[in-house]
C-alpha cells in the first residue's frame, strides 16, 4: 500500500514536539549533575510521574504491534500478555518497596548495583549487568522495528525510511544525552495520554466501521474463526507455553535495567505499592487491542503479513487525520521506552563495568559524563544490530525474557533470605543461563516456555548449593543486609523470649 502524506506530515509534527518537549524538560543543568539525578531522577518522582513513566516504560510499541500480530496469527495465545503483567504487578507490591528503600539508603542506582553491595561481589555485579545489556540490545531493536514498519505504512512513496529511522534514533540519543530520564519521563506523559485516548478510540471504532458493532464482530469471529478464540491444548504454545510464559514474563518484567530504572525514580516506598495496584489498568487497553488483530484476521486480504496487521488496519479504516494520530502513538511507543531502555543499558555499563572493573578511581564528573556519553553506543549498536538481523529480533527479546529472569533469585529472594550465599546464587544463576541457551537451541522445550527451564534448574541449583556455602556468611554481615535483616532478627529474638 502506498502512504498517506497527510499522516506523513502528522506523525512527523507530533513526534518532532514531543523530541523537542524531551529537550526542554532536561534545560536545568542540575539534570546532568550527577548519575543519580541524569538516570533516576534524583528519586522524586510521585505516584502519577512513576506510573506514567513505568506505564511508557512497559506499554511499548512492540506490545501493541506484537499482540495484533500474535492475535492475527496465532490467535488467543496473545492473551498470555494479561496475567503475565498481572503477576509482576502483583508480586512487586511485596518486593519492589524494599528493593528501593535499600537503594534510596545507599545510592544504587541499577539492580546491578544492589546485588554487588548485597552479596559483596563485583563478579556478580558484573555477570548481571552483562546479562542486562545484551539483552536490552534486542528489545531496543524491536522499538526500531516498531517506528521502521509505522514509517514504512505512513511513508512509503514519500521518504526514505531507513534514512528516517536512523535520524528519529539519534535525535533521542541526543535528548536522552541532555535530558536523562527527565525527557522520557516528561514526553511519557504526552505519549500516555494517547494511548488512551486513541487506542480506545480504534477498538470501539473499528468494529463498528467494519462489522456493525463488537456484537456482530464476536459473532462473526464465532462462527467463521472460532479457532482464534481458543488456545490449544497442546502442541509448542498450548496451555503448558501459556502458564510457563505469564509466570516467567511476570518474574522477569522488573529485572530489566529500563524497568528498575523507572522505580528507583519513585519518591519513597508508598509510590512503588499504589503503583503496583494500579498499573493493571493499563491491562484495559491490551485486552481490547488483541481483539483488533482478530478484527484484521477478517478485514484485511488474505497472506498479509502479520508484523503489520494493526497498521494495515489503520489505513483501510480511517483517513489521514486519524492515521496520523494513530501511528504517531505507535512511533512515540517505540522512541520514549527506547530512551528509557538506552538509560538503563548506559547505567549498567558505565557503573558496573566501566566503574567497577575499568577505571575504579573515576571521578564522579568523568563516571557522569560516561555514562550519559553510552547512550549513543547503545542505541548505535541497537541500530546495526536491528538492520543486520531484523528478522531474528523478536524470537531474540522472548530468549531475552528467559535471560532476565534469571537474576530474579539473586535480586528477588535475597530481600527476604539472610543467608543466601553469593557462591550459590552465582552457580544458580549460570546454569540457569546455560540451561535456558541450550533449551533454546535445540528446540527441546517439550511446550514449556525455555526460560521456565533456566529458571527451574537456577533455583534448584542455589537451593541445593546454599548449604555448603553457608557458612561462609552465617557470622558475617554488610549495610545493606544490616537494612534489610535487623529487624527481623530482634522481632524473632523478641518472639523467643
Amino acid at each position: 500500500m502506498h502512504g498517506n502524506l497527510t499522516a506523513l506530515l502528522i506523525t512527523s509534527f507530533i513526534v518532532l514536539t514531543v523530541v523537542l518537549i524531551g529537550f526542554i524538560a532536561g534545560r536545568d543543568k542540575a539534570n546532568r549533575s550527577s548519575v543519580e539525578e541524569w538516570s533516576v531522577g534524583g528519586r522524586r518522582f510521585g505516584p502519577l510521574l512513576v506510573w506514567l513513566l513505568v506505564g511508557a516504560d512497559l506499554y511499548t510499541a512492540y506490545t501493541f504491534l506484537g499482540l495484533t500480530s500474535t492475535a492475527y496469527s496465532s490467535g488467543s495465545i496473545a492473551f498470555f500478555a494479561i496475567p503475565y503483567t498481572i503477576i509482576a504487578f502483583f508480586i512487586s507490591y511485596f518486593y519492589l518497596p524494599k528493593l528501593w528503600e535499600v537503594s534510596k539508603k545507599h545510592k544504587l542506582t541499577t539492580l546491578a548495583d544492589y546485588a554487588k553491595e548485597r552479596f559483596d561481589s563485583k563478579f556478580l555485579s558484573l555477570l548481571i549487568a552483562i546479562v542486562g545489556v545484551l539483552m536490552l540490545i534486542p528489545y531496543i531493536d524491536l522499538q526500531l522495528a516498531g517506528i521502521q514498519d509505522t514509517l514504512t505504512v505512513a511513508g512509503t512513496g514519500f521518504i526514505n525510511i531507513k534514512v528516517v529511522v536512523i535520524v528519529s534514533f539519534l535525535l533521542v540519543a541526543f535528548y536522552t544525552f541532555f535530558s536523562g530520564i527527565k525527557g522520557p519521563t516528561y514526553t511519557a506523559i504526552i505519549k500516555d495520554i494517547l494511548v488512551w485516548v486513541i487506542m480506545l478510540f480504534l477498538v470501539v471504532s473499528i468494529p463498528i466501521i467494519h462489522f456493525g458493532g463488537w456484537g456482530s464482530m464476536i459473532d462473526k469471529l464465532v462462527v467463521e474463526s472460532p479457532e482464534l478464540l481458543t488456545i490449544p491444548t497442546s502442541g509448542p504454545k498450548g496451555i503448558p507455553w501459556f502458564v510457563t510464559a505469564s509466570l516467567v514474563s511476570g518474574l522477569a518484567l522488573f529485572m530489566w535495567a529500563h524497568a528498575a530504572t523507572g522505580v528507583f525514580t519513585a519518591k519513597n516506598a508508598d509510590t512503588l505499592r499504589k503503583n503496583a495496584i494500579y498499573l493493571p489498568f493499563y491491562n484495559i487497553v491490551l485486552i481490547l487491542v488483541v481483539f483488533l488483530g482478530f478484527a484484521a484476521f477478517h478485514v484485511l486480504p488474505e497472506g498479509s503479513d502479520p508484523r503489520f496487521a494493526l497498521l494495515n488496519l489503520i489505513q483501510v479504516s480511517y483517513g489521514g487525520v486519524v492515521q496520523g494520530l494513530a501511528y504517531s502513538t505507535i512511533a512515540l511507543a517505540s522512541l520514549i521506552p527506547c530512551s528509557i531502555m538506552a538509560i538503563g543499558a548506559s547505567n549498567l555499563f558505565a557503573n558496573n563495568i566501566y566503574r567497577d572493573f575499568i577505571n575504579p578511581k573515576v571521578k564522579p564528573a568523568k563516571l557522569t559524563m560516561i555514562t550519559r556519553s553510552m547512550v549513543f553506543v547503545v542505541i548505535g549498536l541497537a541500530l546495526i544490530f536491528g538492520m543486520v538481523f531484523p528478522t531474528a529480533l523478536v524470537s531474540l527479546q522472548l530468549l531475552g525474557v528467559s535471560g532476565m529472569v534469571q537474576i530474579f533469585p539473586a535480586i528477588v529472594f535475597s530481600l527476604f533470605w539472610r543467608n543466601q550465599t553469593k557462591e550459590a546464587t552465582i552457580i544458580g544463576l549460570i546454569v540457569g543461563l546455560i540451561v535456558t541457551f541450550t533449551v533454546y537451541t535445540t528446540g527441546n522445550t517439550f511446550g514449556i516456555y525455555e526460560g521456565f527451564w533456566g529458571l527451574l534448574a537456577n533455583v534448584l541449583v542455589l537451593v541445593i548449593l546454599n548449604p555448603v556455602f553457608v557458612k561462609n556468611i552465617k557470622d558475617k554481615s554488610n549495610p545493606i543486609i544490616d537494612q534489610l535483616f535487623s529487624k527481623q532478627q530482634r522481632s524473632e529474638i523478641k518472639k523467643g523470649a
